[in-house]
């Protein structure tokens, strides 16, 4: 008997569960608008006890470059072509040097691994809705979706994300 008030209990939580998740996502209709992608280069080094066992060390980061893209069209700043993503990217930062790289050794067993360059990109959507700006995290089909609406100004159905946290898809409406 205990054992069914408990399974009892647990669908109930979940079902409580679901109906919060469910209803705090919604819809916005938005006409206007800009997508903004955040491209970020970041040299990075992983300090391990033993790198020829590829155990997990901690990772140090250096010298950062970053570069918003707006709307898809070519930062001042951008270098080089775009990428297979449409994405502009900011110049190389320096290489940390080998003096750099030990500095940051904290115990004597670590072992430095070769810096690595990491790329990073976030995405947002500013729009404006009752007055209000609003700017939050998407993904990278909303960003496409929206630098091709932008030129237009085509009117979009956004569907947010958990309480309306975030953007999770741009469609846009044909009147």
């Amino acid at each position: 008997m205990m054992r069914q008030h408990r399974r009892y209990f647990l669908l109930s939580l979940v079902g409580i569960c679901l109906t919060f998740l469910l209803t705090s996502c919604g819809t916005q209709t938005i006409d206007q608008y800009q997508a903004t992608a955040k491209t970020t280069l970041t040299w990075r080094v992983n300090y391990t006890p033993d790198p020829m066992e590829d155990k997990r060390g901690r990772w140090e980061e250096f010298a950062a470059n970053s570069l918003t893209n707006v709307n898809g069209e070519r930062p001042a700043e951008a270098f080089g072509q775009a990428d297979d993503k449409g994405l502009w990217w900011p110049r190389i930062p320096p290489k940390p040097s080998l003096d750099q790289i030990e500095e940051r050794q904290k115990r004597a067993y670590e072992k430095p691994g070769t810096p690595e360059l990491l790329r990073t990109v976030k995405y947002y959507i500013t729009y404006q809705q009752d007055g209000q700006q609003f700017t939050l995290p998407t993904n990278y089909a909303v960003y496409r979706q929206v630098v091709k609406a932008y030129p237009q100004q085509i009117p979009l159905r956004l569907t947010m994300g958990i309480n309306n946290g975030s953007v999770e898809k741009a469609e846009p409406i044909n009147n």
